[in-house]
């Protein structure tokens, strides 16, 4: 039995709840201005189009995936605080950068991706906050604290927009405070309240923070960037080479974890305009609900993880995981016979596929017998007929759609927490740092091609395709994880310290 005093107890678990509350600001950052980034960037920039929009929401996670390897090198070998007060003072920093994006007379869209991308850029001290959480907590421990930190992110991304929603009452005007060039508005208020949060968190780390090393058994000794008490005579508790094949293949599966999950946000607004003819509002505000509803799923899910792993183990939970990620994409396939509605605006215009019926081939003014929705406004709504497919591919019925929700929320939880589990026991009681800050940054990774790939195949060869191609992904990730599922073991256990 491993006895601990009372008081290195306490203070190993303040610690651990400060990483905690640092993974949660960090995903506020993301998703406190993401509903207004567009507006945003409109107004103090009309030369700004869609396209860019899009790169100004992947420079948050361009800017993660070049910065985890660099802060969890820094972690190796140095005490953990530096990068992570460093991280958090590049967020603020970059905070307050956003909010005075509308400053400069020309170029502010590109004052606008340069702050995202230092957020970015400051989020990468998630690999910090895992690697330490990984090094501070037993092998029994691990997987229940894992579990806490991706419900703490998970609530995070939840509460950011939650955050923006209340700011909005401050209006597009808002308060001008011309001594500082500074406005107080529905778009900077956001990102000020951020800044304010990283300050505090600053505070809290230099007050409350401290390095705590235990091994497997939850035995205390003294690392390179540990500056507590403790033993070095349990060292040799770090002999022994890491499994690489079991590491590389963790880097896999969580890349497809996080690849499946960023289509599945990309696409839900673009399908259900198209599918079920919603208007942009009308699409934003329903799949808002929706995402908040898996949010809330996801942080019950990850609650229970916990209690179930210790029955099941985390291999036989990350198996189950997938499984249900890849029903839920085989049942957002296109099965019925119904075709989606046609935008008619569309009509208008002359690049119709020739596969479209007869009488859409003529021009519009020609047409008398078209009849427009009685409730149609400016903005058109259902499927363009620019999109070929839109003519030939059944609709998914939104049972369909809401189905597919429920158990996507339900089994992207368990294959994130249960990755990030699994991979800190393979590497046990070595540095973690780099290794972690890689896993961040294929996630990273992951989060930028994922969009880029659904909108792709999305728009040009429809929802049979695009969903088909990620039942293919999942289902190789599945043969992965069965040809390395035996590796997949704790470092303790491996070396025969502890059994399974």
């Amino acid at each position: 039995d491993v006895v601990e005093s009372q008081e290195h107890y306490k203070s190993r678990w303040r610690s651990i709840w400060i990483m905690y509350l640092t993974m949660f600001l960090s995903s506020v950052g993301f998703s406190i201005v993401i509903m207004s980034v567009w507006p945003y960037l409109q107004k103090i920039d009309p030369t700004a189009d869609a396209s860019f929009l899009g790169w100004i929401i992947a420079s948050y996670s361009i800017g993660q995936m070049v910065a985890s390897p660099l802060f969890g090198l820094w972690s190796n070998y140095r005490p953990r605080r530096e990068p992570l007060v460093i991280s958090t003072a590049i967020s603020v920093a970059a905070n307050c950068l956003y909010a005075y994006v509308h400053v400069p007379r020309a170029h502010n869209k590109y004052y606008m991706l340069t702050a995202r991308a230092l957020v970015g850029f400051g989020a990468g001290n998630v690999a910090v906050v895992r690697s330490y959480i990984a090094g501070a907590t037993s092998l029994t421990e691990r997987t229940s604290a894992m579990a806490n930190t991706s419900a703490c992110q998970a609530v995070g991304f939840i509460l950011g927009p939650v955050f923006q929603t209340c700011f909005t009452l401050i209006g597009e005007e808002g308060v001008t405070w011309k001594f500082l060039c500074l406005q107080l508005n529905m778009y900077t208020t956001p990102v000020l309240f951020g800044a304010l949060l990283g300050v505090i968190n600053i505070i809290l780390i230099f007050a409350i923070f401290r390095e705590h090393r235990v091994d497997d058994m939850g035995r205390q000794y003294k690392s390179i960037n540990s500056d507590g008490e403790g033993s070095d005579v349990l060292d040799q508790n770090t002999e022994g080479s890491i499994d690489h094949v079991a590491v590389v293949a963790l880097n896999v599966l969580f890349f497809v974890i996080l690849f499946v999950f960023a289509v599945f946000e990309t696409i839900a607004t673009p399908l259900t305009m198209d599918m079920y003819s919603w208007t942009r509002k009308e699409a934003v505000f329903y799949n808002g609900i929706i995402l908040s509803v898996i949010g809330i799923e996801s942080v019950i899910v990850f609650m229970v993880v916990k209690t179930l792993s210790k029955k099941t183990g985390e291999r036989a939970i990350l198996h189950a995981g997938l499984l249900i990620v890849l029903i839920g994409f085989f049942i957002l396939l296109p099965w019925g016979k119904k075709l989606p509605n046609i935008q008619w605006q569309e009509i208008k215009n002359n690049s119709i596929p020739r596969t479209a019926p007869s009488e859409m081939l003529a021009p519009f003014w020609s047409l008398p017998e078209l009849q427009l929705p009685s409730n149609h406004t400016a903005e058109p709504v259902g499927c363009p007929v620019t999109q070929s497919w839109c003519l030939n591919t059944p609709m998914i019925y939104l049972a369909q759609y809401i189905s597919s929700d429920v158990l996507i929320g339900l089994g992207y939880p368990v294959c994130n927490v249960m990755s990030y589990t699994l991979y800190s026991k393979v590497l046990g009681p070595k540095p973690q740092g780099v290794y972690m800050g890689w896993l961040t940054a294929s996630g990273s990774g992951a989060r930028i091609l994922g969009p880029v790939f659904v909108s792709q195949i999305y728009t040009h060869l429809g929802p049979r395709w695009a969903f088909s191609l990620i039942c293919g992904v999942v289902v190789v990730s599945l043969l992965l994880l069965e040809i390395v599922y035996k590796r997949l073991i704790a470092f303790s256990v491996r070396y025969g310290r502890m059994q399974e």
